[in-house]
């Protein structure tokens, strides 16, 4: 049953390898020159950093090209759907196929196939290496291209509140009491907001309670004098616990962490939406390379006589480039709290699932 759901053999594998082929092809060209133009606009500021080379701009190649990838591989199907079928409609090769007795379907499922085991390639790459490789690069873009602390788990620009105080850091290195803060500023403000003193510090250790400012340079609002202190202790309220949540990078971490950092978050009372969002998308993002051929498979049916050929491939295109606009619209909808994070996430792809049948089927005779 399933074997009838293919045409023959050598029909299928005509149809993978035209397709693979395509799909190759469209995604080396984008990432060969979207790499290049991030190259254009970032190595300037890679190099300005002092001890800074060569192997730093290749360092950035190798931590941006998996994102590329990953972020360009949906595009590269949608576009190798169009590349694939506007030839083989152009040179009657699909009307033969009709006129074997193959349905549309069967048709699209050499095609449908090759795109879920892309999804699930896709998958296994975007948690294995893409979540590693961008949470990396995040963190070296937010320090400036400047060396990346050599302590594991660093994250940047972290942000912790007080009460009315705030305490930050340029970068936030280990875990439990082995936390160390590089960079550090600590702001005292009244009841209203404003800031009545600043503490900035080379480094901050865990001195529970508390953190330890090393030598801090504190300056007064009111008097408008700075002076050197001795090591001090500020924010005693805040824990290691407190700072190891304070900041999650979703892209950065993988399905499983990412799910146990959202279960930390939530027995902190905090709001998790916009993260359960992003932890089901990164389950529904892979699959939308399953959609594509779906989308696209407009071009494939119709008379080429017609002069309709290329209003069809630009239909399918605008379907699935249609797809990505109301995905992304419907994350930032679900952030704000429009939409529960399982809908955000999946509606999307449903919608465009039953769109891309109901064209099927109202086009293919």
């Amino acid at each position: 049953m399933f074997a009838s759901l293919f045409p023959s053999p050598t029909l299928t594998w005509y149809l993978v390898k035209l397709f693979v082929g395509r799909i190759l092809g469209v995604l080396v060209l984008l990432v060969l020159v979207l790499q290049a133009l991030q190259l254009l606009s970032e190595s300037g500021d890679i190099l300005a950093v002092p001890g800074n080379g060569q192997a730093e701009i290749w360092r950035f190649v190798q931590l941006n090209v998996p994102q590329l990838i990953s972020r360009f591989l949906p595009y590269s199907v949608l576009l190798a759907t169009l590349f694939t079928f506007w030839p083989l409609n152009q040179n009657s090769e699909v009307i033969a196929m009709r006129a074997g007795g193959l349905s549309a379907h069967q048709v699209l499922a050499p095609l449908l196939l090759t795109a879920g085991v892309i999804s699930l390639v896709s998958l296994v790459f975007n948690e294995t290496v893409v979540a590693r490789s961008a949470g990396t690069l995040k963190v070296w873009n937010d320090l400036k291209y400047y060396p990346i602390p050599a302590e594991s788990g660093s994250r940047s620009n972290v942000y912790l509140r007080d009460g009315d105080n705030i305490l930050a850091a340029r970068t936030v290195t280990g875990s439990g009491p082995a936390t160390i803060m590089d960079d550090v500023s600590f702001y005292r403000r009244d009841p209203g907001g404003m800031v009545i003193q600043q503490m900035r510090s080379p480094r901050a250790v865990y001195a529970n309670p508390g953190w330890q400012l090393q030598e801090p340079t504190v300056f007064n609002v009111a008097a408008t004098q700075t002076q050197k202190l001795g090591d001090t202790v500020v924010s005693q309220s805040v824990t290691p616990a407190q700072v190891a949540i304070s900041k999650i990078d979703p892209d950065g971490e993988n399905i499983i962490t990412l799910g146990r950092q959202i279960e930390e978050l939530r027995a902190a009372g905090r709001r998790t939406d916009a993260l359960d969002a992003k932890w089901w998308h990164k389950l529904s993002g892979p699959l939308s390379a399953l959609l594509m051929p779906l989308l696209g498979s407009v071009a494939a049916f119709g008379l080429a006589r017609s002069g309709q050929l290329l209003v069809r491939a630009v239909v399918g295109m605008a379907l699935g480039f249609a797809y990505f606009v109301v995905d992304n619209a419907a994350l930032a909808v679900g952030n704000f709290g429009g939409y529960t994070p399982l809908i955000a996430a999946w509606a999307p792809f449903l919608l465009f699932a039953l769109v891309g049948e109901t064209v099927l089927v109202r086009t293919e005779e």
